[in-house]
């Protein structure tokens, strides 16, 4: 009898082992976004059906808990902190100043950045090589671009081109960077183009910055800067009467106020992000040694309407925009 009762326990041990097994771990994802508009809207959406997705397949799940800052920047950092209070098990930060204000909140938390232009801008470490990763618990996806590619854009759309405006936010570090890489780019292309920079500290300074800028323009470049991207109405009511091409830094900010784009898809590089969270977890993959991620093969992007509205007629070799 004892045998047969000490049998049944060993079996009991057994199968609730299997059953824990089976259940799989559960992994705590905190997702701090700067601020809701298409484009991050879609990187964090990538990210989390590839993280779900790769996770259940292991026998794993996931709880993410999303929190937005609006684009307040002292927001970013209570959110932060909030994540690292509870003790998250990674952390995906989607935009500069949310992975600039994760990164400052902890040290040990594994941290994803998306919708990040440079990386090493955005951790203030020129010396970085992005692909070998940033030394420290992060790294994450890019959603840069070659700045060439934009100022061929520029002088293929509008060849007779003299001012060019650049529009941004001043306070976002990766839009003074892609600034500083058009006027160089350009500069070396036809020096006889004159860019000037014209920028804004929050939305509330936009309609004044944009009419400005507008009145001096034959065409805009706007890099991929959140409160533009959150504010492109605004700003096409302004230049789309006054006939005025806009080259956006990607195709969300395009198709709700420019003309053309060098187009990346943000739900991919978001998905990046997503497939390099699953090494971290599922395989123990060390943040500090993940090269930074880049989108493969940007295209050149027009939007229909805007083209319609100014009277633009685009040359071949662009895709028309359609919304997914």
């Amino acid at each position: 009898m004892k045998k047969w009762i000490a049998l049944l326990c060993a079996c009991a041990l057994v199968l609730s082992s299997v059953s824990v097994l089976a259940e799989g771990k559960t992994y705590n994802v905190g997702i701090l976004q700067l601020v809701q508009h298409a484009a991050l809207d879609a990187a964090t959406k990538g990210f989390q059906e590839t993280l779900q997705s790769k996770l259940e397949a292991n026998g794993d799940t996931v709880v993410f808990d999303y929190q937005n800052a609006s684009g307040d920047t002292a927001s970013c950092s209570t959110i932060a902190i909030g994540f690292v209070n509870n003790d998250y098990d990674l952390i995906m930060a989607n935009a500069t100043p949310a992975l600039q204000a994760c990164v400052s909140a902890t040290d040990t938390i594994p941290i994803l950045g998306t919708s990040v232009t440079d990386y090493a801008t955005a951790l203030a470490d020129p010396e970085m090589d992005a692909s070998v990763g940033t030394g420290m618990n992060a790294s994450g996806a890019s959603d840069g671009v070659n700045a060439q590619l934009y100022v061929d854009m520029v002088l293929e759309l509008v060849p007779e081109v003299k001012n060019v405006s650049i529009v941004y936010c001043s306070a976002e570090a990766n839009s003074v960077l892609q600034s500083d890489q058009f006027i160089a780019a350009m500069a070396q292309t036809n020096p006889d183009v004159k860019c000037t920079v014209y920028t804004f500290a929050d939305s509330n300074d936009i309609q004044a910055v944009v009419t400005a800028a507008a009145d001096e323009a034959d065409a805009f470049y706007i890099p991929t800067d959140n409160t533009a991207a959150s504010n492109m109405t605004i700003i096409a009511n302004i230049t789309m009467p006054q006939g005025v091409p806009v080259i956006c830094g990607e195709e969300n900010m395009m198709a709700a106020g420019g003309l053309a784009t060098v187009s990346i898809s943000y739900y991919d590089i978001g998905a990046l992000a997503g497939a390099q969270a699953y090494e971290i977890l599922a395989n123990g993959a060390d943040v500090a040694a993940m090269p930074i991620a880049y989108s493969a093969n940007p295209v050149k992007e027009y939007n229909p309407d805007y083209a319609a509205a100014i009277g633009f007629e685009i040359p071949e070799g662009y895709n028309a925009f359609t919304a997914p």
